[in-house]
């Protein structure tokens, strides 16, 4: 564990990460800069947050007047995912010691989650050189923003050219998403709601409440596209006719138990019968 064959194999994986956050570390810090953080808070906002649409986040809505239960609303939120990233790891992490395992999940990013997942499914990956690929990267994404912050206080960079790497960094996160229709019904529908609110002067929460619309929409046209495939499933579950073999039943689940169990009473039934009429014929 924690070897130097280790630790090069994971300072080689995370290289491309570390360059990737450099590009967007500096304007991070420098937006930090412009709501009033020094480097030092620059610096603890990246390694106790260390979530970059987060923290891009925090200074967009503090110029836009947001309040800070609606900052904090909002970035919680979109930090969610991270919770699935961590949870997909729980294989990996099964027998490596506890505190190795919570440093390695609450560490993980979009990026690493993307590089550790590659290497694990390749094989010849441990968990200690996860953590150490997470580390590196974050190292990086945290000089980042601390340079940023002190060019930031230096030299005078216009605040819209710096906040659009904001709007760069979901840009990315949407197009590498899966297009399916729950994800395309939670795009429009946070789009459209994020424009009704700024349009309506709720500037401060118009994220928050277009994102929470976009995933109540999303998980109900879910729901309800799930509920359709079990009826139409279940409208196709048709029982044997009596007497005959009950054959495949197109139906899953509870559904297709209960179909099952009818046809095979049918069945039963009519073998009854029948036979009942045989010994009638055979008295008489």
């Amino acid at each position: 564990m924690f070897s130097r064959e280790h630790i090069l194999s994971a300072f080689s994986a995370a290289v491309p990460i570390m360059l990737g956050y450099v590009a967007i570390g500096l304007p991070c810090g420098i937006l930090g800069n412009t709501i009033g953080l020094d480097p030092l808070q620059v610096a603890l906002l990246s390694i106790l947050l260390y979530s970059g649409a987060g923290q891009f986040m925090i200074p967009n809505m503090f110029l836009a007047g947001s309040g800070v239960a609606a900052i904090t609303a909002s970035v919680s939120l979109v930090n969610t995912r991270q919770m699935l990233y961590a949870a997909s790891f729980a294989p990996q992490c099964a027998d490596s010691p506890r505190w190795l395992s919570a440093l390695f999940a609450a560490s993980v990013t979009d990026e690493s989650y993307g590089v550790n997942t590659a290497r694990f499914a390749e094989g010849n990956w441990s968990v200690d050189r996860a953590l150490m690929v997470n580390l590196f990267s974050q190292s990086s994404w945290t000089i980042s923003n601390i340079v940023g912050c002190a060019v930031g206080a230096a030299v005078d960079i216009p605040v819209n050219i710096a906040a659009f790497a904001m709007t760069a960094i979901f840009i990315c996160l949407l197009v590498t998403q899966k297009f399916t229709s729950a994800n395309v019904v939670a795009m429009v529908v946070a789009m459209a709601g994020v424009y009704l609110c700024k349009a309506a002067g709720l500037t401060g929460p118009a994220i928050l409440i277009g994102a929470v619309a976009g995933v109540a929409c999303a998980m109900a046209f879910s729901l309800a596209a799930g509920r359709g495939r079990r009826l139409g499933a279940d409208g196709d579950a048709v029982p044997a006719a009596p007497g005959a073999s009950p054959g495949p039943i197109a139906s899953d689940g509870l559904a297709g138990e209960c179909a099952t169990a009818v046809a095979g009473t049918h069945d039963a039934a009519a073998a009854k019968g029948t036979k009942a009429r045989s010994e009638d014929g055979e008295g008489r």
